[in-house]
This record gives structure tokens, sequence and C-alpha cells, in this order.
């Protein structure tokens, strides 16, 4: 009787400190599960941040004064203006045989 009662109570304590340490784990991975879904908000806002600077900065606005603030562009004026002529160019196409392009 003192044998089993010894198993039971080794099988009992074995089974606490099984059971403490199952819990300790969840809470841990339930921690780490918060902390992953805070992060996860951290980078949505951050991916909306950025997708509102990119609209910002792709507007026609913005473009037009960066480049007349920070590139010193001016906008074209007709009496500045050059135009080239350019003489035209035939190019001479081989004649076809059988239908077929050589």
């Amino acid at each position: 009787m003192g044998r089993l009662s010894f198993f039971v109570a080794a099988v009992l304590m074995l089974s606490a400190i099984s059971l403490v340490t199952a819990r300790y784990q969840a809470r841990q991975l339930y921690v780490e599960l918060d902390q992953s879904r805070t992060k996860a908000r951290e980078l949505d806002i951050t991916w909306r941040q950025l997708q509102l600077d990119r609209a910002e900065h792709a507007r026609n606005a913005h473009v037009d004064r960066v480049a007349r603030e920070e590139l010193k562009m001016t906008s074209i004026v007709p009496d500045r203006t050059i135009y080239i002529n350019q003489p035209s160019v035939i190019l001479a196409v081989p004649p076809r045989q059988n239908g077929v392009t050589r």
C-alpha cells in the first residue's frame, strides 16, 4: 500500500508540474500573440501613412512646387523655345518574293 501511495503521489506531482508548465507556456504564447497583434497594428498604421505620403507627393501641385522651388525650373514660354526641323528620312523596303519578306 505504501508503494502505491508513493506512486500515486509521484504521478500527482508530475501532473501538477505539467499543468503549471502548460499554463505558463500558454500565458507566454498569449503575451507573444498580443505583442504580434500590436506590432501588426503599428505596421498597418505606418503603411497607411506611407500611402498618404505617396499620394501627396504624386499630386501635381506638389510636383510643380518642388520643380519651381528646389530644382529652380521655370515654365516654358514660346519666345524661349527652339524648334529643330529634321529632314524626312525615307526607308527603303526590300521587295517581296513569293509573299515572304526578307
